[in-house]
């Protein structure tokens, strides 16, 4: 069978207007995304969406947009299903850049799945099973994040990602008034999101250890990861890599360095599923599982995220909760639905997600 040749890409400017979320790095009120297009030869073409996060990953959407352009000349012409080669040409261009890559790499998938005439998750070698979502509360005070807690416990939700960073003692006060709050039975988990130093985070991961906190992700900065070990040995919280993770390197060092008990994929920040595969393989080796996790998609990408998810053993925690934050259009058509908080999508080949064009007429067009 002839392999679908690379015609041209379309890349849009792709914001959605969300209410203003609050994490330790800063604030963010609508989702900096970037939505392509691969067109083939073969009458069918790959979605891919990235979600740039300035304060964490050094990207936004506007450089984003920018390295997408100079991506797609580098495809034109060239094979479809060869997924390595094709991620090779765009590292080989540009270092780094993770967040924009993952939206090409992830419309390679698409494509791959389509042309098998499967749908992505069974492409991958993977199977449905059941996958419950976390439900993030951001920064607030404590009071406000206690009570945001309860409409989420009264909403069905079962597990809490509680964000923190800002200052240490009024963290722990978020965590005990929200555990006041909403019981012994939810499970809640922590995000940093680097913002503690070393004294903070011994401070406050002995503080919160009386509540039952399943983890905390990223604690402190990634400059500070050669602490993580002596952290290790002061938490009664486990503790989860994120930003000390980009790739399987960053894993295997994390790992042997006894510096995290869980680490945290994000496709963006992997730069696609390629990678993101081999993140999870160098922790499964290791018994180090893994999350599933996210910046602020749509739920075009969330799909490509279950379908790894079903195709990845090793991921056991899922923070897929990013269309529930606040998003303020809904820009996908197909893909991922969710009953409560859990998460199903339909056997369409692919990805089975793609952009309402009525949204798409809105959004900055670039064809190359």
């Amino acid at each position: 069978m002839v392999s679908p040749v690379i015609t041209h890409i379309d890349i849009y400017r792709f914001s959605i207007p969300m209410e203003p979320f609050t994490i330790a790095t800063g604030t963010m009120d609508y989702a900096q995304n970037v939505f392509v297009r691969v067109h083939t030869d073969a009458g069918f073409y790959g979605v891919g969406e990235c979600s740039a996060f300035p304060m964490i990953v050094g990207e936004s959407q506007d450089t984003c947009l920018a390295m997408a352009k100079d991506f797609a000349k580098l495809w034109k012409g060239k094979d479809a299903l060869d997924i390595p080669a094709r991620m090779q040409d765009l590292h080989s261009a540009a270092a780094s850049n993770t967040t924009i890559k993952s939206a090409f790499d992830m419309a390679l998938y698409d494509i791959a799945a389509k042309h098998a005439g499967v749908p992505l998750y069974k492409f991958l070698g993977g199977q449905r099973r059941a996958v419950e979502s976390d439900i993030t509360i951001g920064i607030n005070t404590p009071e406000v994040m206690a009570q945001r807690a309860i409409q989420f416990q009264q909403s069905g939700a079962g597990i809490l990602k509680v964000k923190l960073g800002k200052n240490a003692a009024e963290d722990v006060e978020r965590i005990r008034q929200i555990r006041i709050a909403v019981g012994g039975d939810m499970k809640i988990r922590v995000d940093a999101n680097q913002g503690w130093s070393f004294d903070d985070a011994v401070f406050a991961l002995q503080a919160l250890g009386q509540y039952d906190i399943e983890f905390c992700e990223q604690p402190m900065r990634t400059w500070y990861d050669d602490r993580l070990p002596e952290l290790m040995k002061l938490s009664p919280v486990k503790i989860m890599a994120d930003e000390s993770v980009y790739n399987h390197h960053d894993a295997r060092h994390q790992i042997e360095n006894g510096s995290c008990h869980y680490i945290n994929i994000k496709i963006a920040k992997s730069g696609g599923l390629l990678e993101a595969k081999k993140i999870h393989d160098t922790a499964a080796e290791r018994s180090v599982p893994c999350m599933m996790g996210g910046m602020l998609e749509s739920r075009i990408a969330l799909s490509a995220k279950l379908h790894f998810v079903y195709s990845s053993p090793n991921i056991l925690f899922y923070d897929m909760d990013t269309c529930m934050l606040g998003h303020l259009a809904d820009p996908c058509v197909g893909g991922v639905t969710y009953d409560g908080y859990h998460l199903n999508i339909d056997d369409t080949p692919g990805k089975g997600a793609d952009a309402d064009d009525t949204f798409l007429k809105n959004c900055e067009r670039f064809t190359i």
